[in-house]
């Protein structure tokens, strides 16, 4: 099988995999993975995503600190935080700072997520490293950092509008990632922003083990149900299935490789 999936976006060191991870990570490139970018929430997380890169010759790294981790941090020893996490950009395979951004669902006080956030936008700029930008429920605040610091990136499982979408385009150069949710019953606007987004501006990614798409829905997910999210895309776009893969594993490919 030819190996066209790429997954921009996943977490296989989240507890749902510890019972099987070495299988189902390996079994991958079979069901047609090309490469997967894992992304850490943390220092912790960060080291095992660059662990996964060395053990499994398709992954790669994201390093980060993601709003949900905000409340556990001290944020008067934020650059102790950002030096560990510089600290791993180094490596070959680390591709990217993330997964970091904004989250107003849950009650977590915005100040302190604005300033991990800066200053994770403010080392990807340093550092030339793409970002992969969180942004769940705090749009308007989110387009206002992408509008200060113009960055290299992916806003991570997209859920804002499409004019939302024509606005984050003017600022920087930033691609849009698709999962699952495009397939589910009633999501009018991921389908909307799907048929909308610029095709080389499309990546898919799967966030496993969430948001797997239909028919397994509620499921874990991995990163071979990508092939149902592309269907979807593919029948919105009026394309092929194999056109939709090539095109955002040539857009991942760009991002996070330079090539």
């Amino acid at each position: 099988m030819e190996r066209l999936i790429f997954d921009a976006h996943a977490h296989y060191d989240d507890e749902k995999f510890d019972t099987d991870r070495d299988e189902i990570i390996s079994s991958l490139p079979e069901k047609g993975v090309f490469a997967v970018v894992n992304n850490g929430v943390d220092f912790e997380t960060s080291l095992k995503s660059v662990e996964f890169s060395e053990k499994y010759p398709f992954f790669y790294s994201a390093v980060g600190i993601h709003p949900e981790s905000v409340p556990d941090m001290d944020i008067s020893r934020l650059e102790e935080y950002i030096d560990q996490i510089e600290s791993l950009l180094d490596h070959e395979k680390t591709v990217a700072i993330g997964e970091t951004g904004l989250d107003y669902y849950w009650d977590i006080p915005k100040e302190p997520q604005h300033i991990v956030f800066e200053r994770q936008l403010k080392l990807s700029k340093d550092t030339s490293m793409p970002i992969i930008i969180h942004d769940r429920e705090a749009h308007g605040d989110t387009l206002d950092f992408l509008k200060k610091y113009c960055p290299k990136g992916l806003l991570h499982c997209y859920s804002g509008s499409v004019e939302m979408l024509r606005e984050v385009f003017r600022y920087g150069d930033m691609y849009i990632s698709l999962g699952g949710t495009v397939t589910f019953k009633n999501a009018r606007v991921p389908v909307e922003v799907a048929k909308e987004v610029p095709l080389d501006r499309l990546l898919l990614e799967t966030d496993a083990p969430y948001l797997s798409p239909v028919p397994y829905r509620g499921k874990r997910n991995d990163s071979s149900n990508i092939i149902y999210t592309a269907q979807k895309i593919a029948e919105i776009r009026g394309m092929s299935v194999t056109d939709i893969l090539k095109f955002t594993k040539e857009n991942a490919c760009k991002l996070y490789f330079g090539v």
